[in-house]
């Protein structure tokens, strides 16, 4: 996962009209003090009542990228992981990014404009970083609930789902320099210019795996898709990791489709030591925190899906 418009600087953020709401909450939070989102949740994430998403599945996925080490955009471990992606996603299929770069999609079918469900599979160029929880943990997030919402079948009124693992999300070498919005983000900016008039909602999944999740409301992100999310965390037993308060604002990959007027949430604990060091590894990542977020996500997507049935 990449700066965050400087830590706590909300003017090197490039934030347009429409989310100027989104920039007021930050202000707000900022005013209060920098220094990230607050205590982390000092327990394990709470077992879910419900049991749609396989985070036995979802755990191992999240092991084989961090077996395959370090994967910079473009390198040989990066392009061994999206061939990977591509077999495992509904339908999928490579989509350009400038520079050389490759997006993977996959979708499940349905009608209207569609729900995204992206997370980004390129990690920092640090030596020895293998990124278990800012790259992996979202990966495998979000491949497992297109699993369970493969399986879930459903009506054919239901809203079509995407789902896009997303290159060059970092920026390129260790640093992140001064222009972040214009050397990272690249598959979302990319992504979010082909398709941004064709979706209805967009849920990036970034820090899900951290073992003491617990994921606020991120300030950029629209209010009223995170509520959404927040009532179906509480319906599946999981509401605690997801409390009622506003963290700061992080530029990441959500930001390329709010600037195009699309809600988009970001699900990101940054209240993570280990972000960007080594010791983003095994030990710093839970099969609790997958399974937690997952059916989060699968409860809510399921429900969302049927607002173009009649009568839903």
């Amino acid at each position: 996962m990449s700066v965050r418009a400087g830590g706590c600087n909300a003017a090197a953020v490039p934030i347009r009209t429409h989310i100027a709401a989104a920039c007021a909450a930050l202000a707000a939070v900022l005013a209060a003090g920098c220094g990230g989102t607050g205590a982390a949740s000092q327990a394990a994430a709470p077992v879910p009542t419900v049991d749609r998403f396989d985070a036995a599945r979802a755990w191992s996925d999240l092991r084989m990228q961090v077996a395959l080490g370090p994967r910079p955009a473009g390198s040989p471990a990066s392009r061994a992981l999206a061939g990977r992606l591509r077999r495992a996603l509904p339908s999928g299929r490579f989509e350009p990014v400038p520079g050389g770069l490759r997006n993977v999609s996959g979708s499940l079918p349905g009608r209207g404009r569609a729900i995204l469900v992206a997370a980004h599979y390129d990690t920092k160029d640090i030596p020895g970083f293998v990124g278990a929880n800012d790259g992996a943990g979202g990966v495998a997030t979000v491949l497992e609930v297109a699993r369970a919402l493969r399986r879930a079948g459903g009506p054919a009124c239901q809203r079509r789902v995407r789902f896009v693992m997303l290159d060059g999300e970092e920026s390129p070498g260790p640093g992140d320099g001064g222009d972040f919005a214009r050397t990272g983000l690249r598959g979302s900016r990319a992504d979010a210019a082909r398709t941004a008039d064709r979706l209805h909602r967009v849920i990036v999944v970034d820090f899900v795996a951290d073992a003491d999740l617990s994921l606020p409301l991120e300030a950029l992100s629209d209010p009223a898709l995170w509520a959404r999310l927040r009532a179906a965390a509480g319906r599946v037993g999981v509401g605690r990791v997801f409390p009622d308060r506003v963290a700061p604002g992080v530029l990441d990959d959500h930001i390329p489709y709010r600037e195009r007027g699309v809600p988009a949430i970001d699900l990101i604990d940054f209240d993570s030591p280990p972000w960007h060091t080594v010791r983003d590894d095994l030990d710093a990542v839970s099969p609790r925190s997958l399974d937690a977020a997952g059916e989060a996500l699968v409860e809510m997507v399921r429900v969302m899906r049927r607002d173009t049935c009649p009568g839903a």
